[in-house]
């Protein structure tokens, strides 16, 4: 372990809060990003499983942004000086629904840093536990990891691809498009410049197209085994494996496990490999 990364450990424990609200326009924009033909949300609609995406996205002045869009390190994150940042996967608890018009209230810590090496360099791993809480009580816990890395040398091999976890019962295919990628990022206020800055992403950060929003693959994933649920999403534990481009198709698979208490969902891309898989738990 390098001793400059050993500081970023200091940064475990460190809390923040936030206040948030359901809006009707908030949830009425995502059904249409996600290509939905619902009908107009009202007050006191319960907020589909995962669609809390649309809260507390983190807010900093213009000129308090890093080169790459995000806000600059250090603040409540750790001061990373690792040029990428990618999110690597979730663990979620929808202990209640929250509904169109609460007030939401935000406790996020920072659970776990750990440094690692990893095939193309150093990688440092950032945990973060946030609980949501409505008018009527906690509503979800959700543990959040994002992986900070190097840049890979040239000619670095890509990363071995994956098989899908299992044989698939449901498919969709979904193909993101620029305008995707741009209306998720504006609902979510990401500016990540990999999310629709084409040549920064190609020319600086050396990735072949436009990078699909981890948070939206997931909740892609999700929506695939909310349409075949007979019971309320309860926890889901996903984990992004592999990068997925703007203009590539998608392929969204997913299998029930017995009984339909559970179910397995996956995203493959265009040559089949795997990109994010999950596990889901109704009840």
């Amino acid at each position: 372990m390098e001793p400059s990364l050993e500081h970023l450990k200091d940064w475990i424990g460190r809390r923040e809060s936030d206040v948030d609200e359901v809006t009707a326009p908030q949830v009425h924009r995502l059904a249409a990003t996600l290509d939905r033909d619902d009908p107009r949300p009202r007050h006191g609609d319960p907020l589909p499983a995962g669609w809390h995406q649309l809260l507390f996205p983190r807010v900093a002045r213009h000129a308090l942004l890093g080169s790459d869009g995000h806000p600059e390190r250090g603040d409540f994150l750790p001061p990373v000086p690792l040029p990428r940042r990618m999110f690597a996967g979730k663990r979620t608890t929808f202990h209640a629904d929250l509904r169109v018009g609460d007030e939401v209230h935000r406790e996020s810590v920072i659970r776990a840093v750990s440094i690692k090496q990893g095939r193309t360099g150093q990688m440092v791993f950032v945990t973060v536990r946030t609980e949501m809480t409505s008018p009527r009580g906690l509503a979800i816990t959700e543990d959040q990891d994002y992986v900070y890395r190097e840049a890979a040398p040239a000619g670095t091999p890509p990363q071995p691809p994956q098989p899908a976890p299992g044989k698939a019962v449901w498919q969709r295919i979904v193909t993101p498009d620029p305008v995707m990628l741009f209306r998720y990022s504006a609902l979510t206020f990401n500016s990540h410049r990999i999310h629709y800055d084409l040549p920064y992403v190609t020319a600086v950060e050396g990735y072949p197209g436009l990078v699909m929003n981890g948070g939206l693959t997931t909740l892609l994933a999700l929506e695939l085994a909310r349409a075949h649920a007979a019971a309320p999403v309860r926890t889901l534990v996903s984990r992004n494996v592999r990068a997925l481009y703007a203009g590539r198709p998608i392929v969204l698979e997913g299998a029930p496990a017995a009984g339909n208490r559970a179910a397995t969902v996956w995203a493959l891309d265009g040559d089949g490999a795997l990109a994010l898989s999950a596990e889901i738990e109704f009840g």
